[in-house]
């Protein structure tokens, strides 16, 4: 039986499109019979990350991090985040000339640019190291495979994303009575998001903002008009999509986002940029409107059949993107030369 050794910075209690990935992916490989260990913050001490309290880091020595990989003794290991375990585990890997694999979750460094003057080339400079040190990167979409190739990444597999079709589905009876059409943003309530892009359209109806974040009092605050309903999980969150009439994404730093497939399996039509994420989640499916003039999509928006959009989403399968994230840590691997990084 393989082991695979899955270590990653952002774990519960977040809620994020990285770790609900994680932990559906391990499931999956569980039920495929792989064996899998996890290096979390879970049993650590942490801190929280500065101006995102939500996220935090986790505190513990590199010699302890080596002798807790030691005792796994996993036959391959996966590195999803460049936080602290991230960067401890890689360290082990490259002193054990153990080959690892990367994914590449979130655009940190327009993250960054997006909260602190900090160069891109700077932030490029690290994550770029981090992952070519390693045997493969894998990504979502092409555009965001593209991207990191001009950026000099190298080693990269695809590997995309899916939804739970039995989770999200639109026949859950909607929780909001609101004046209609209601248009819906579902995430984090935070500045890299770009939300005020959708809380700022003159819509008919009602804006409902569901998430929690650090950004969240200010933006209430600010628009009062808005319905912020705070973080929502499990059934109360599929009874939120089901709520909506368009789903609107203003994010310009998401390399997939897992809420599109979410909002489309339950059966609500998408409007957003025509950028990374959705021009490779929504494409040409006729599921969903992506414009530069995202009112303009959110109106056109509302034309979209339901049940195309849950057709389109039942197409999106997790046992197909675990079985494709496997089948790319052996090709890394058998692939891989000896890391020359340090």
């Amino acid at each position: 039986m393989s082991k695979i050794l899955m270590v990653t910075d952002a774990w519960h209690p977040q809620v994020n499109g990285v770790v609900t990935t994680l932990q559906i992916t391990i499931e999956q490989l569980m039920r495929m019979g792989i064996e899998v260990d996890v290096l979390s913050p879970e049993g650590y001490r942490t801190l929280p990350l500065p101006t995102y309290p939500e996220i935090r880091l986790t505190v513990t020595s590199p010699a302890g991090v080596r002798r807790r990989i030691d005792k796994m003794a996993p036959d391959y290991v996966h590195i999803a985040t460049e936080g602290p375990l991230g960067m401890m585990a890689r360290k082990w890997c490259l002193i054990n000339k153990q080959p690892y694999t990367t994914s590449y979750h979130t655009r940190f460094p327009e993250y960054i640019a997006a909260r602190a003057p900090v160069p891109l080339s700077w932030s490029y400079s690290f994550v770029r190291r981090f992952h070519n040190a390693g045997a493969g990167c894998m990504v979502s979409n092409t555009t965001l495979e593209r991207s990191l190739a001009d950026h000099g990444f190298t080693n990269l597999y695809r590997w995309v994303r899916a939804v739970d079709h039995d989770k999200f589905r639109p026949d859950v009876p909607p929780a909001l009575e609101l004046p209609g059409p209601i248009f819906m943003y579902v995430g984090r309530v935070s500045v890299e998001k770009n939300i005020e892009a959708f809380l700022k359209l003159d819509l008919p109806g009602t804006k409902v903002v569901v998430g929690g974040g650090p950004a969240l009092q200010d933006m209430q605050s600010r628009y009062p008009d808005v319905v912020f309903t705070g973080p929502k999980l499990g059934d109360e969150l599929v009874a939120h999509y089901t709520s909506a009439d368009v789903f609107v994404f203003p994010s310009l730093t998401d390399t997939w986002g897992l809420v599109l497939l979410e909002a489309m399996a339950a059966g609500v039509p998408v409007a957003a940029f025509p950028i990374m994420g959705p021009i490779d989640v929504v494409g040409d499916s006729e599921c969903g409107v992506l414009d530069n003039d995202l009112r303009k999509a959110a109106l056109a928006a509302l034309d979209i059949p339901r049940d195309r959009c849950r057709a389109y989403a039942e197409t999106f399968s997790w046992e197909a993107s675990a079985e494709q994230f496997f089948q790319n840590v052996l090709a890394a691997n058998q692939a891989s030369r000896p890391a020359n990084a340090a």
